[in-house]
């Protein structure tokens, strides 16, 4: 369950690099960016791996519904975000002297709200965001 921090930590200070360096114009802040998001984009395999093997030793594989169904669900699109934006960020670095696009910042701020939205869910499941 650790592993899972790795890659929101990652992502969401990856996305505040790029956009203080998108401000700012600092090179060094946009080099940051990049790794960041490329460590965040290959932290999410083992915590994908690690999140069902949890699921298949806690529930023996049965079905999952509710709230386990909406947090997998989000998980997986989450994680299809980070990748997204990393191959963005990745591709824009390839390409000689070409600047990253201006549209990553509304699917990094997508992503970001989509990663929230998955560790809140993820809270009600280990008991953290308990409903009162």
């Amino acid at each position: 369950m650790v592993l899972i921090h790795f890659p929101i930590a990652l992502f969401l200070i990856g996305v505040l690099f790029d956009a203080s360096a998108q401000w700012t114009q600092n090179r060094a802040m946009a080099s940051a960016a990049y790794y960041n998001l490329l460590a965040a984009a290959i932290s999410t395999v083992p915590a994908l791996i690690t999140g069902v093997i949890a699921w298949q030793w806690a529930l023996n594989g049965h079905k999952l519904k509710g709230v386990l169904l909406l947090h997998l669900v989000f998980a997986c699109i989450s994680c299809a975000f980070i990748w997204l934006v990393a191959w963005v960020h990745f591709r824009a670095k390839r390409a000689v002297a070409a600047p990253l696009p201006a549209y990553r910042l509304p699917i990094e701020l997508l992503a970001s709200a989509l990663i929230a939205h998955t560790g809140h869910l993820g809270g009600f499941l280990s008991g953290v965001n308990i409903p009162s």
